[in-house]
């Protein structure tokens, strides 16, 4: 079998746990078919079509098997089998897909395959998978309450949904209880901050069956977020000197076979619409280069222009597979605060660096304390099929992003075979305030599409030469980004992204004319302030604003009215003060501005 890289210990723990799940299914349910079992980044899983179903109910007794292995302290054996052997060893025991496993890896060249096997203290074996290894020595080395199954869920053999439908079961995994707990406690936190359900009690976005699966329909509350988002790109942008453009949301498939988007992009696009009187083909835009590539060739470009930073808050469509539609995370109608820089390859380094910036300003804004960077890199076995046929600068482009990052001191790790097609690329990943990893944004390096489609700019020396392309979206889709706040934030936004910052709550009749006066001078100071009309409850009014996560909850009552003051709950915190209407206004007003990421109050 192929060489692959080492496993680390815990890799090993993880990969030895998924063996112990499946000496557990087999056990309590004879018959199952086994499929795949990895290591995942915080467990295992393993694929599984049972003899009949199973339901959540039964999985403490499944839990309580892998238990009882584990104490037996096995361990772990390996053997090579010729690929006609293995074969009919799985045959034998009637496991279909770890035939089609063996045949596979025979047509991939491979002539022979390892299997290990788990044996207990006096020799007697209990367990065999295909497997390519990576063990812990003895099962011992698992902590009884360092694992837990966690989920099922639904997988189709190879991603296909063509084949076989399997169970998945999930399983966390820890080298101690202490981290499997806070694995744990994670998760429910995780649910607690759920983006569809936040979403749906704060009132900030939709679904409707008759518009279409993963086409999210914003509500205003929700859109003043989008808004906030684009004012604040809007706004960094033009400090950095970018010039903004706008492109139409459909295109002739000529613009995309060019690119060579078509070819690589055709099966996530939407399909082709056939106009009346037009041979043409159009498809909804699934990326906003193409067209900026053509702003770019509109007139001649001199070395005097360069670098040309053209942006664009740039709506897109992919037809993503309904299964792989998720709230907002994935979706099939997105908006980007994209980006294309043309320069170059002397200004490159300081572009890309200025890039880099602009991510770290943002982690600052939103209160992202934990990232880091994806440098991706090309497979040369890929050359010429998922990558462009261009070795040599492959080769340049990537030691040239690696050296930019190196000298902006980010941390950053490189990962093959995952680049662009038509060059190297930063993913970005980073942890919410629960420790719930997300991939955000990219920063993607283009050489090879600018010239393809005859993209040019006269150097100082006369002569024609070919721009590099810095392909940029820092906050990646703002569906996909929004829904990371609101799990970020569990829904209590930063003051100046609330899409109600204040609440102005009369205790009784009485106090109307006092509180509309409040609302009135916050509007006009251009805070976002909602009425709550006295006709409601006292407390069902405040249980409202918390429940609607508004930060700023104002209660006037005889007080207040003879003070000309507000009592100010802030809804986060829990904090409560009194203090002077002006000073609530001033210092609101500033939070407002400056974009804090925590309020005065």
């Amino acid at each position: 079998m192929a060489d692959i890289a080492p496993m680390t210990d815990l890799e090993k723990l993880r990969h030895s746990t998924a063996h112990v799940l499946a000496q557990a299914v087999l056990k309590l349910y004879p018959g199952a078919e086994l499929a795949i079992g990895p290591p995942i980044d915080f467990g295992c899983y393993y694929d599984i079509r049972f003899p009949q179903p199973i339901t959540d109910a039964e999985l403490p007794k499944l839990e309580k098997e892998m238990r009882a292995i584990v104490k037996q302290h096995q361990t772990f054996e390996s053997e090579a089998l010729s690929i006609a052997d293995a074969v009919a060893f799985w045959k034998e025991r009637k496991q279909p897909f770890k035939v089609e496993l063996v045949e596979d890896l025979s047509t991939k060249g491979e002539t022979q395959v390892t299997h290990y096997r788990n044996v207990t203290a006096k020799g007697v074996e209990t367990f065999v998978d295909l497997c390519r290894g990576g063990h812990v020595e003895n099962l011992k080395d698992i902590p009884a309450d360092g694992f837990k199954i966690t989920s099922l869920a639904g997988a189709y053999w190879r991603g296909d949904e063509n084949k076989p439908q399997l169970t998945r079961i999930y399983v966390a995994v820890f080298p101690s209880k202490e981290e499997l707990d806070a694995h744990m406690h994670m998760l429910e936190e995780a649910k607690r901050r759920d983006h569809r359900k936040l979403g749906k009690e704060m009132d900030l976005f939709t679904f409707s069956e008759m518009v279409g699966a993963g086409l999210p329909l914003w509500t205003p509350r929700g859109t003043i977020i989008a808004d906030a988002l684009e004012t604040l790109a809007n706004e960094l942008e033009a400090q950095g000197g970018y010039k903004r453009v706008r492109t139409p949301h459909i295109a002739k498939g000529k613009l995309y076979a060019r690119t060579g988007h078509l070819a690589h992009y055709k099966t996530s696009m939407f399909p082709p619409m056939q106009l009346d009187g037009e041979e043409e083909e159009y498809y909804l835009k699934p990326m906003n280069c193409p067209h900026h590539h053509e702003i770019f060739a509109c007139q001649p470009r001199s070395y005097r222009d360069l670098p040309l930073r053209l942006a664009e808050y740039g709506h897109c469509y992919r037809f993503e597979d309904s299964g792989a539609l998720f709230g907002l995370m994935r979706v099939r109608s997105l908006t980007m605060n994209d980006a294309h820089i043309y320069c170059t390859e002397e200004q490159f380094e300081s572009e890309f660096m200025a890039v880099i910036n602009l991510y770290l300003k943002y982690f600052e804004l939103f209160g992202v304390e934990k990232y880091v960077m994806r440098l991706s890199l090309h497979d040369p076995a890929e050359l010429g099929k998922k990558y462009v046929n261009a070795p040599e600068l492959w080769l340049k482009t990537e030691d040239m992003v690696r050296k930019v990052m190196q000298k902006a001191k980010c941390e950053f790790v490189e990962v093959p075979n995952e680049a662009a097609f038509y060059g190297p690329k930063i993913d970005v990943e980073v942890w919410s305030a629960i420790g719930r990893e997300f991939t955000l944004a990219t920063n993607q390096v283009d050489f090879d599409v600018p010239g393809k489609v005859g993209l040019s700019y006269v150097a100082a020396d006369g002569s024609q030469q070919v721009p590099l392309c810095i392909h940029r979206a820092p906050l990646g889709t703002h569906e996909r980004f929004i829904g990371f706040l609101i799990e970020h934030f569990a829904g209590h936004f930063p003051l100046w992204l609330a899409p109600v910052q204040v609440a102005v709550i009369p205790v009784a009749g009485a106090h109307e004319g006092y509180a509309k006066t409040v609302l009135d001078g916050l509007l006009s100071a251009g805070v976002r302030a909602e009425y709550m009309d006295p006709g409601e409850s006292l407390g069902k009014r405040v249980r409202e604003g918390e429940r609607m996560r508004i930060p700023y909850l104002l209660v006037l009552g005889d007080k207040e009215v003879e003070s000309q003051s507000v009592a100010l709950r802030n809804v986060h915190t829990k904090a409560q003060v009194t203090i002077p209407l002006a000073e609530f206004t001033q210092k609101t007003v500033a939070d407002i501005q400056e974009r804090k990421l925590h309020s005065s109050f």
